[in-house]
């Protein structure tokens, strides 16, 4: 029988190093205190020791190592991007992740998530909209003790309440309604109004920027209410082309699943992309690929925004400090494919 080796401990790391084992644990915590040297060397005799932290112990203690990403959005492909992106940085600083989705509208959603943090432990929570945008329900997270970090749509924070990562909508809007007017479309639908979402609101208010610095007029009959789903762009397409006569000759859907759904609706209406009508989406999500002709889209990185946001968020439960001002933008970028091109009309 082979003789049993005894497992490394904390302490053996600790004199292999030359260190207090308190620094070792310092070290393992991801803690900001000890210097580049220290941690290097302490991380190489963990590695010769092949030493593995009791993370039952760590986790009985009063400092959490647990965070949670809390969404309300029926988008499958956007949770899934963001939660990869979390993941990402909880893998790198040993940290765990709790996934809640919630109804935002919900009279105790204060009340759920204050028991999900008291019964995970739970330090961190980061915030997608329409939750991020409820002012309220963060002030009761943080007076719960929790670190908040608010991931929003707009060009700059809209407070210092919490530390927030945004998303410039409105430039983003402009940016691909701009595209379409310099390809020479003067009636160009927009599928995704939403009053209650601020990003789609930002969208909006992009595409209504780019028409005004063309001096180009909104036709209000081509702006659709609706939901971020394929199901709802179909539905917004069947009625934007009933209901107008004179048919737009571009689509700019709020997300790209809205364009897929646009894509296959106009194809029931025996309509070709872009031929007939070209039809973009946001967001360079897995459908802008998932259709034919490829979707001319506005790449929005929502992985690096939810890494941002995680690595905020771990570095404020590290620190056990206030840092109500910080804050990190992000601008999408267009890209463009294969669905829109000049209207017929003018080529």
């Amino acid at each position: 029988m082979a003789p049993i080796t005894k497992k490394p401990t904390i302490k053996d790391v600790a004199k292999l190093a030359g260190v207090s084992f308190k620094t070792v644990s310092r070290v393992v915590n991801n803690e900001a205190s000890v210097s580049d040297a220290v941690r290097d060397k302490v991380n190489e005799c963990i590695n010769k020791l092949n030493y593995r932290p009791n993370h039952t112990a760590r986790t009985m203690r009063k400092a959490p190592f647990s965070l949670a990403f809390v969404y309300d959005n029926p988008n499958s492909n956007y949770v899934i991007q963001m939660q990869n992106g979390i993941i990402s940085q909880c893998r790198k600083q040993g940290f765990e992740l709790v996934i809640r989705p919630t109804d935002s509208k919900a009279e105790d959603v204060g009340k759920e998530l204050a028991a999900m943090i008291g019964s995970n432990q739970i330090g961190g929570v980061i915030l997608t909209p329409p939750l991020s945008e409820n002012r309220a329900l963060v002030t009761f997270l943080l007076n719960q003790g929790a670190k908040v970090v608010r991931i929003l749509s707009g060009s700059e924070p809209p407070d210092d309440l919490a530390p927030v990562i945004y998303v410039d909508d409105i430039a983003a809007g402009d940016d691909i309604t701009a595209y379409l007017l310099q390809l020479g479309h003067r009636r160009i639908a927009f599928l995704g109004h939403n009053p209650a979402h601020e990003s789609s609101r930002g969208r909006l208010q992009g595409y209504q920027q780019a028409h005004d610095k063309q001096g180009v007029s909104v036709d209000k009959n081509l702006i659709i209410e609706g939901e971020f789903t394929f199901e709802s762009g179909m539905k917004m397409t069947q009625t934007l082309l009933e209901n107008n006569p004179q048919r737009p000759t571009a689509i700019f859907a709020c997300n790209d699943e809205i364009a897929a759904g646009a894509v296959f609706m106009a194809r029931l209406q025996n309509l070709r992309i872009p031929e007939d009508i070209s039809i973009v989406g946001f967001e360079n999500s897995p459908f802008s690929v998932q259709t034919l002709p490829h979707l001319t889209t506005m790449d929005q990185p929502n992985f690096d925004i939810a890494a941002s946001a995680a690595a905020l968020v771990i570095s404020l439960m590290q620190e056990q400090k206030e840092m109500k001002t910080s804050s990190k933008g992000f601008n999408p970028k267009l890209l463009i494919r294969d669905s829109a091109t000049q209207p017929a009309t003018s080529k």
